[in-house]
């Protein structure tokens, strides 16, 4: 499913049967893992979490219903370099041995407990009743409205701009223009 997920495809959908979220990213790695796609569990897990863009999950009440209990967003972190050359500022060699150590403590902590990705709710069931809690990522956002023919567009910026304000300015849609097969256009 992830190997799919990956490649040529707008989206994929698929069931399971996680509790939490990270419940959900843990068996997915795992599986990749007992399969034999991967030997490493960073890199399956990286793997894992560079599909899984949104959790729908449904629970069944003591009835019998099914709802939506929450719409998860999965955002992947983005690896930053943040190491320093600051030491080659400093003047004593006790500075020089502190910015060495910042250097040291980033790199530590990359190789042994990087955060892999970040998740929240989008959209909670809450007293009978559904509640929108937190913004879509913008780089989704975007990637949703390049999917959407222009009503669709307009009606889903109306929707953004009620539940989260217009506080996104890269709200345009990437590559606005389609782009034309064939020949060149003669000017």
């Amino acid at each position: 499913m992830i190997q799919s997920a990956q490649v040529a495809s707008k989206f994929t959908l698929f069931t399971h049967h996680a509790k939490t979220f990270p419940d959900l990213v843990t068996a997915l790695r795992n599986s990749m893992l007992r399969a034999g796609v991967f030997k490493d569990e960073k890199t399956a897990e990286e793997q894992v979490v560079q599909v899984l863009n949104f959790d729908i999950h449904l629970v069944k009440d003591f009835r019998g219903r099914r709802y939506i209990e929450r719409v998860t967003e999965c955002v992947p972190v983005q690896e930053k370099n943040e190491y320093t050359f600051d030491h080659r500022n400093e003047n004593t060699l006790e500075g020089k041995f502190d910015k060495f150590f910042d250097n040291a403590t980033h790199y530590f902590t990359k190789t042994t407990d990087r955060q892999l990705y970040v998740y929240r709710n989008i959209m909670e069931y809450v007293d009978g009743r559904y509640v929108i809690t937190n913004k879509i990522s913008d780089n989704n956002l975007r990637e949703m409205r390049n999917n959407m023919d222009e009503s669709d567009q307009e009606a889903f910026d109306m929707f953004v701009n009620k539940h989260w304000g217009n506080r996104n300015p890269q709200m345009q849609t990437v590559g606005a223009e389609p782009r034309r097969r064939g020949r060149p256009r003669l000017q």
